[in-house]
């Protein structure tokens, strides 16, 4: 599939891997659509050409729907859509103060597995009103998981059961669409060079790196972007879970 002169959807835009990825996508002909919360858009750096950001809400199914409205009546063909958009607090099942926090729990499975759902499931009834390719292809749809799906760290169980959950939608959701001709894969990276790593030393940043087998650094958020590129080229692939870590294997913390 070629991406050029079509529109791409990516969440979680305004920074880290969503960032990276809709300037890949938009330097390869693409007109990007960023959503991001209304502050994260707010606060980022000038887009590039072919990037417009807007202020939406991955879980709220009248933001998502309004910013695909905006997609077709820019009359721009969608054919790709990327979920990026994530949280990752830290908590564990029972801690110094009691129990884990329920509304934590919540908060986190709903912007990070019901939102990846929510747009994945708007996303492809606007793909599905594409005209087909010559091999019957209307779209893709990237998720984003994490190598926590499989190797979960202490404090981790929220996050660790969303990505769970990412993971486990991609074969299925692969199946369910196929018939519409929309591929659906999910990358699993391991530790990024993200903004969420910022409020870190260089010495920790450093001994994070130092786990990974190789290459023996944190990974790079064009690197994803990389990978997310490749999926739309690559036809044969789908349904499947990437997992992007330079072998990484987690740690109990």
């Amino acid at each position: 599939m070629d991406i050029a002169g079509s529109a791409a959807l990516v969440t979680g835009a305004a920074s880290g891997l969503g960032a990276a990825t809709a300037s890949a996508l938009a330097a390869r002909g693409a007109t990007v659509y960023g959503l991001d919360l209304e502050k994260a858009v707010a606060a980022a750096d000038g887009q590039p050409d072919g990037v417009v950001l807007i202020a939406a809400d991955v879980t709220e199914e009248a933001s998502v729907r309004d910013a695909l409205t905006r997609v077709h009546d820019d009359g721009v063909p969608l054919r790709l859509a990327v979920n990026c958009a994530g949280i990752a607090p830290s908590a564990r099942i029972l801690g110094r103060d009691g129990p884990h926090d329920l509304e934590l729990f919540h908060t986190v499975l709903k912007v990070n597995l019901l939102g990846t759902f929510n747009v994945m499931r708007l996303a492809a009834e606007a793909l599905a009103r594409q005209e087909p390719d010559a091999h019957g292809q209307r779209g893709l749809i990237v998720n984003t998981a994490s190598v926590a799906a499989f190797e979960g760290q202490t404090g981790q169980i929220a996050y660790a059961a969303s990505k769970a959950g990412v993971a486990g939608m991609t074969i299925t959701a692969a199946r369910d669409l196929a018939r519409h001709g929309i591929r659906v894969m999910t990358i699993a990276p391991g530790i990024v060079d993200t903004p969420m790593m910022a409020g870190f030393s260089e010495e920790v940043r450093a001994g994070l790196g130092a786990t990974v087998t190789f290459p023996q650094r944190l990974g790079r958020p064009d690197e994803f972007a990389r990978l997310v590129t490749m999926a739309v080229g690559h036809d044969y692939l789908n349904g499947e879970t990437i997992r992007m870590d330079g072998a990484l294997r987690m740690n109990s913390r």
